[in-house]
């Protein structure tokens, strides 16, 4: 690795990754961590930004003086910076919980949070009421410009996985194109879908090069501790869900597990909420058996990939390799057990690796 150097490295996991199009988390303030540009240019591919609306408040806290100044700077940055995302996204669930209350908060509690937050601006956030505020300053913007809003749920919340230290601020949070299904090599190198009976090892399913679409792991303000794991619980966000529908506003859960099952049961239950596995398949060693049960759960077209990278090239490439064999395992036993065609398992396929992603983030 030393001989080759980092950027070579880098070029050779990220182009191994198969990602045509990265989405990378803006929350970035470790300078060893790959910016989206950086990722884009060693990977070879597009590279877009998704607007962590904790950090855009963070840097608002520290230069506003007044609070009714801090709101109003607070809006004209979510909106600057949305203006050049794709996506918007926060890691509320840790901060304060999941299980939101729906209503948006009175102007008066607004500015008295405000006026408090101000008086420590350094301190991580934790006002429920201001929490609230810039969790619906967000998703107004979202609307406004067909955004969807990603929130970090289970495996993936800040400060959920370690007990003895909060997450690391700055690591960021992506996503990438595959180049397509229905290749079927890197998946598996028995039955690729589409092309008939293979070598017998196993099932390529249908997943091509870089087939699928994946988030670096976004963490970042980690205050849960793990006595609280049932903080990133999606099921919490039954209530708000309901709240946000009308709006049409796209809510994607990310890394659920342990609580993937409740995630799958809310995109099956609201038009409008996606599910992905993200953390739980390059960090367990269960990603089929969690793949299986999403496959059960939720439809095929609110699923998407996640690959958990941090910012960093070789875990890019391995969350997509895990994420390759543990769909091909999934869709593999759909095969053997004559449940579905190989046709069935390659629609499936492209649509978790990359269709969806490209019609949810408009890509």
């Amino acid at each position: 690795m030393a001989e080759l150097g980092a950027g070579e490295v880098n070029r050779r996991l990220l182009a191994g990754a198969g990602v045509v199009a990265f989405l990378v988390d803006s929350a970035r303030e470790d300078a060893d961590l790959l910016s989206a540009a950086e990722t884009g240019r060693h990977g070879g591919a597009a590279a877009d930004e998704l607007v962590r609306i904790e950090e855009i408040e963070r840097d608002v806290a520290r230069t506003a003086q007044l609070a009714v100044d801090y709101l109003d700077s607070l809006g004209e940055e979510l909106a600057g910076r949305a203006a050049r995302a794709v996506g918007v996204k926060t890691v509320i669930g840790p901060l304060c919980g999941l299980d939101l209350d729906p209503a948006r908060p009175a102007r008066g509690a607004v500015i008295a949070a405000a006026n408090r937050r101000l008086a420590d601006p350094k301190e991580p956030l934790t006002d429920p009421v201001l929490l609230s505020y810039l969790l619906w300053s967000g998703i107004d913007v979202a609307r406004e410009r067909g955004l969807p809003v990603q929130f970090h749920t289970g495996f993936g919340a800040p400060g959920t996985l370690r007990a003895d230290h909060p997450a690391d601020p700055s690591a960021g949070h992506g996503l990438g194109l595959g180049h397509g299904a229905g290749i079927g090599h890197e998946a598996g190198a028995g039955h690729a879908a589409g092309t008939g009976y293979g070598g017998g090892t196993g099932y390529g399913a249908g997943l091509g090069h870089g087939a699928g679409v994946g988030h670096t792991a976004g963490i970042g303000h980690g205050l849960a501790r793990a006595a609280e794991p049932d903080r990133a619980d999606p099921a919490g966000l039954g209530r708000f869900a309901a709240a946000l529908q009308p709006l049409g506003v796209p809510m994607i859960l990310l890394h659920p597990y342990p609580y993937h099952r409740q995630a799958a049961h809310l995109a099956g239950a609201f038009p409008h909420v996606y599910v992905d596995a993200g953390l739980a398949l390059p960090h367990l060693g269960a990603g089929a058996r969690v793949m299986d049960e999403l496959l059960e759960l939720a439809p095929f077209h609110k699923q998407l990939f996640s690959s958990g990278c941090h910012g960093l090239a070789e875990s890019a490439y391995l969350g997509a390799l895990t994420f390759r064999r543990a769909l091909a395992a999934a869709l593999a036993a759909r095969l053997d057990s004559g449940e579905w065609s190989t046709a069935d398992a390659a629609r499936v396929a492209h649509m978790i690796g990359s269709g969806n992603a490209r019609r949810i983030y408009r890509l």
